[in-house]
């Protein structure tokens, strides 16, 4: 039983950082097609686990029955149900409470299932969590360390759906995204280790301490860019807010000190790249994950560039946020595999 559990445990953390990278692409579809106040209320969308399909379910209708906490507009105001009861022939005030979150109350059937496709794979991804941390127990007491840091990427996903409300009840603000992307980053990391812990060993991997300093430099590297480019995210958003969708073409007239020192520091992050990818093939060092990792920075480059000079095309911004993700999985997957080797080979 116990070690059916163990496997278990690896197949949930597999499955979890799937789901984990299926909601970030969710999130970029919403970001793509601004479905962001899709469903206004958390952890419900319009006071309902299944969301409503079209308008009319979200008008006050004489005869229905309504549940506590469902959700109507009217007034261009979300109005809550008090309690259970079924509505007369005239509208009774005394059954609703106005929704003070905030003051959003605008139904689009698109948004809303886009949004709510969101979340739904948001919850799978937490229930995939927490099934891999109850497997963990099958650890217990020999590895404890295991088993709490099972339980810490539980906290972590729960402390990730928390921002995820307060991104909505802040009618998404740059700040709250901004959190909300950095925490899914950590969730990828703290899953990408636990699945390595299956699949360090590889005979075929050579260590070279150079290779794996620079690989270090160029890791942390990116993850300043990628902390950058929050601040670049930030800034478009206000500029998109300020300036109007209509106006892409004006969004970078006067561009802010960081977004250009983001766009030059690119030049570094691909060298660093092609220099590694270089080093590992000429000391045939084993490792079979550069040539995917270039591929996602060309990624990455051409949804810059097309956003820098083509004034942001559809897609091409959650694309760029999305292959950013995927890299850091890739360079902390790959940079785990050089550590280990280097220290199996230096510790014995």
């Amino acid at each position: 039983m116990r070690t059916r559990l163990r496997t278990y445990y690896y197949r949930m953390a597999r499955t979890a950082l799937i789901l984990v990278y299926l909601v970030i692409l969710a999130g970029a579809v919403v970001r793509m097609t601004g479905s962001g106040m899709g469903c206004p209320d958390w952890p419900k969308c319009f006071g309902y686990y299944i969301p409503p399909t079209q308008e009319s379910e979200l008008i006050w209708t004489p005869g229905r029955e309504y549940l506590k906490g469902q959700v109507i507009i009217r007034d261009e105001q979300l109005l809550l149900a008090r309690e259970d009861f079924t509505a007369a022939e005239a509208f009774e005030a005394s059954h609703w409470e106005p929704y003070t979150r905030h003051d959003y109350a605008v139904f689009n059937a698109a948004h809303t299932w886009v949004e709510y496709i969101n979340r739904l794979l948001g919850a799978l991804s937490g229930l995939a969590i927490l099934a891999m941390a109850l497997c963990s127990l099958a650890w217990w007491p020999e590895k404890k360390g295991r088993v709490a840091f099972a339980w810490l990427t539980v906290i972590a996903i729960g402390f990730q759906a928390w921002l995820g409300a307060t991104v909505v009840y802040s009618v998404l603000a740059p700040v709250r995204i901004t959190l909300h992307m950095f925490m899914a980053l950590v969730i990828v990391g703290m899953l990408i280790w636990i699945v390595f812990r299956e699949t360090k060993t590889n005979p075929g991997h050579r260590a070279d301490p150079l290779t794996f300093r620079v690989w270090t430099a160029t890791v942390l590297a990116s993850l300043l860019q990628i902390l950058m480019g929050t601040q670049v995210r930030q800034f478009v958003d206000e500029q998109a807010e300020a300036l109007g969708e209509g106006t892409r073409d004006l969004w970078l007239q006067d561009p802010s000190v960081v977004f250009l020192v983001h766009r030059s520091f690119s030049i570094l992050i691909v060298l660093l790249h092609l220099w590694v990818a270089w080093r590992i093939g000429k000391k045939q060092l084993g490792y079979g994950g550069m040539t995917p990792i270039l591929i996602v920075i060309g990624l990455i480059l051409v949804s810059g560039v097309a956003m820098n000079y083509l004034a942001f095309p559809w897609g091409s911004q959650p694309l760029h946020l999305v292959m950013a993700a995927v890299l850091f999985g890739m360079q902390g997957f790959l940079w785990l595999q050089m550590r280990h080797t280097h220290r199996t080979r230096f510790s014995s």
